[in-house]
């Protein structure tokens, strides 16, 4: 129940809280505010919306350390959401009391940050602060999320490159016999690069049926503070198992007679791979060129991440059954559609000898 009182000057609203003590909100100049304010709680309170105003007045930075606590993220993730809480969010709302952080104050510090930030950056921060309030929302903190509907007019990330077979051959084959598989690797199973950095042995089968697993603990290799060390794979449906065709065997099967270490790929004096090295020592000369080997340029906007939008256009284009290719990608399938959507052999079967196909026709083209 909530009622109005006079109050010095004005008028108060006061209302028993849900653990029985007596709230008071003071400040109204007529009775009539004071009497809508009483109806809303007591309607808010019937819905069971009700938010308790102290808990609003914790403060972003006490609310970011509950949330912490409770939230559960690989810990290359939990990285980048360090760096831009640390950077960028709890300079600005640290001190902040969640009810005082409204919709505009948001928007004015995302224009701020466009100022200095490419807009991909800036996407990815106020995603972070985004969820990091709706917590606050479910947990009744607040009562709305600031960040719903904030439209910033940000510029869309610029489409990845993709290769033709022909092209990540060509780029392929002007790297060492080790780099070369494990670019042909990536473009003919879509793996992410912490996928195959951490790829072993062990989890590698080129005999009878032929697979490549992802490990659910160990399946990646995470880069954390200049760190390297084995971890999850990105989320739970990134651990799979993925078929291998035929020429890709015989590839891994010549490149494991020459690697003696657990990992299947490595990087200098068998260390391991880290991406930057592999980036600026080997990816870029290959496909932006390189003047002193007599390298042209074949295709310099191709990223190496732009091998497994690769992959995922050449499942498109030789038809291969949805369920399969989000299953090769590690991506769960949304809706009743991924839930009694199933791969079969025959699927796998047609996989296989269509990326066979393709590996033979770009040995064809460059004849």
């Amino acid at each position: 129940m909530a009622w109005i009182e006079q109050h010095g000057a004005g008028w108060r609203v006061r209302y028993h809280r849900p653990d029985g003590t007596i709230a008071s909100e003071a400040g109204y100049t007529h009775p009539d505010h004071a009497r809508d304010r009483a109806a809303d709680i007591e309607y808010e309170t019937r819905q069971g919306t009700f938010t308790d105003p102290r808990k609003a007045q914790t403060t972003f930075g006490e609310w970011t350390e509950i949330w912490s606590d409770a939230h559960d993220v690989a810990e290359s993730t939990w990285a980048k959401y360090r760096a831009h809480l640390r950077n960028h969010i709890l300079p600005r709302f640290a001190d902040s009391p969640l009810a005082d952080i409204s919709h505009i104050k948001v928007k004015q510090w995302a224009k701020g940050l466009r100022r200095r930030l490419g807009d991909p950056t800036v996407a990815d921060i106020v995603t972070i602060l985004s969820m990091i309030l709706a917590e606050a929302v479910d947990e009744d903190y607040i009562g709305k999320n600031p960040c719903r509907r904030l439209r910033l007019n940000l510029e869309p990330s610029a489409p990845k490159e993709t290769a033709t077979a022909s092209v990540v051959r060509r780029v392929a084959d002007r790297c060492d016999p080790a780099y070369r598989t494990l670019i042909i690797t990536a473009a003919y199973t879509g793996m992410r690069w912490g996928e195959l950095a951490g790829l072993q042995w062990h989890n590698v089968t080129l005999d009878g049926t032929a697979t490549i697993t992802i490990d659910k603990d160990k399946g990646a290799l995470h880069e954390i503070g200049g760190r390297l060390e084995l971890g999850p794979p990105k989320t739970p449906a990134s651990a799979r198992t993925l078929h291998l065709p035929a020429f890709l065997v015989t590839l891994l099967l010549e490149h494991a007679a020459r690697q003696f270490h657990d990992h299947v790929f490595t990087g200098g004096n068998d260390g391991l791979l880290r991406r930057a090295n592999f980036r600026g020592r080997i990816w870029l000369p290959a496909v932006a060129g390189h003047k002193r080997r007599g390298w042209a340029p074949i295709q310099p906007g191709l990223t190496f991440h732009g091998l497994r939008h690769t992959h995922k256009t050449w499942l498109n284009e030789d038809h291969v059954d949805r369920a399969l290719q989000h299953q090769r990608l590690g991506h769960r399938m949304p809706g009743v559609e991924g839930i009694y959507s199933h791969v079969t052999q025959p699927m796998i079967d047609h996989l296989t000898t269509a990326l066979d196909h393709r590996w033979r026709r770009s040995a064809d083209s460059q004849r």
